[in-house]
Order: structure tokens, then sequence, then C-alpha cells
């Protein structure tokens, strides 16, 4: 994974058809998805339960771009070669999810990942100012996780003060929660480089008439890169 600071849309399969992981991630890579993003929610961090490490295996061999896997589960450390077993290129835990975010950041490392560290709505970025040495990615979360089709919670003021923060480290700033053609070109002025989508993807779309996942992600994406160019 080399780094670079240009739009990337990661769909959230959290929005795909159940019965058909395998055929709806190749679908949205073919039609120009960069990531593919996995929401494991455990019922007790967040108040949904979907998908453990068997899952996220069983994904693996459909993603040719980048497992995105989202960990917002507590406590996370004894999952975490589980999911790099399964195959995941980034992982992130929530700063919210444990007393010792430096050390589980050290341990996604270590066992082979990019690390990413996401903050609710109503976390700081204060909160991950001493963490940015040891991450690779930092999820804004702009809704309050676990559920997907949320309305968008305007966190710009908080973007951009990590983009400050992060100066020119290779840090992505990624965005998770009710991102659409409206609200992504807000994040990305505000310095945003990887927006995570689900019902703006898939809504009206499906494997078997894939043009429109490809429709919604160009919107996306031309709305987004409309406020960077």
């Amino acid at each position: 994974m080399s780094f670079d600071r240009s739009i990337k849309i990661a769909p959230s399969i959290l929005s795909a058809d159940f019965a058909n992981f395998g055929a709806e991630i190749q679908a949205i890579e073919a039609q120009g998805a960069d990531w593919v993003h996995i929401d494991v929610m455990d019922g007790h961090f967040v108040p949904n339960l979907t998908f453990g490490p068997p899952a996220v295996k069983a994904f693996r061999p459909h993603v040719k771009t980048v497992m995105d896997v989202h960990l917002m589960i507590t406590p996370v450390d004894p999952y975490i070669q589980a999911y790099a077993d399964a195959g995941a290129d980034i992982l992130t835990a929530h700063v919210e999810a444990g007393a010792h975010t430096h050390r589980t950041l050290q341990a996604i490392r270590a066992a082979g990942m990019k690390a990413g560290v996401a903050l609710n709505p109503g976390t700081p970025a204060d909160a991950v100012e001493h963490l940015l040495d040891l991450t690779d990615l930092v999820c804004v979360m702009t809704v309050n996780p676990g559920f997907g089709g949320q309305k968008f919670i305007d966190m710009t003021n908080k973007i951009r003060k990590l983009q400050s923060m992060i100066g020119d480290r290779p840090i992505h700033i990624e965005i998770d929660g009710g991102v659409d053609p409206k609200t992504a070109p807000l994040v990305a002025a505000a310095g945003a480089d990887v927006l995570v989508a689900g019902s703006a993807v898939f809504k009206g779309g499906s494997v078997d008439n894939p043009d429109v996942y490809g429709a919604n992600i160009k919107a996306v994406r031309s709305a987004a890169e409309s406020a960077t160019s």
C-alpha cells in the first residue's frame, strides 16, 4: 500500500446484500471502489452485531484492493492476531475502546497491518495527538457508531484540527458515517482523503445491476474532488 492523498472511496459492505458478499465485493471493485470497508461490531461497544474473523477471512479472497477493517469492539487486543490472520490490510480500533490505545496500535503494526485509530463524534482530535507516530489512519466518525444509514454529524472543525496535527506525516484521514454527494465536499475540503460510504454506494443497485454502484461511487468521488481542486 503506497501512500497518497487522492480521494479514495471505501464502500461499507454493511449496506451490501448479506447473502451475496463475494459478488458484491467484486461488483463494487469493478465499479471503481478504491478500498473495501468492513464494519466489525460486537453488540457491546456498539448496539449492533456484525462480522467476526471467520467472515472477514471469507471476504478476503474477493478483495483485490485494500481490506479496511474497522473494529467497533472492546476489548480489541485479544482479537488483533485473528484479524491479521483473516487478511486485514488496515485494522482500526477506537480510542474509546480501551485504556491503552498506544499498546493496541503497536500490536496492530507488529501483526503486520496498517494501524488505524477511530474517534467517536464526542471525542476531541486531541485524544490522538500522542498516538500519531504509531498511526497510519485516523477515522473520524460522523455518526454515532452502530448502525448504517444515519444522518451526518458535521465534524469539519475536528478534521481540520487533525490535518494540522498530522502535517506531512503519511496518515490518512477517513470519514465514516452519512457520506454522500452532499457531505463529501465538506469533509474533503477540510482534509479527509478516505470516504466510507454505505447506503450512498449501494442504494438502487445490485450485483445484477452494478452500473448503479459505479454511478454512485463516481458521484461521491466527483463531489469530493470538486472541493479539493
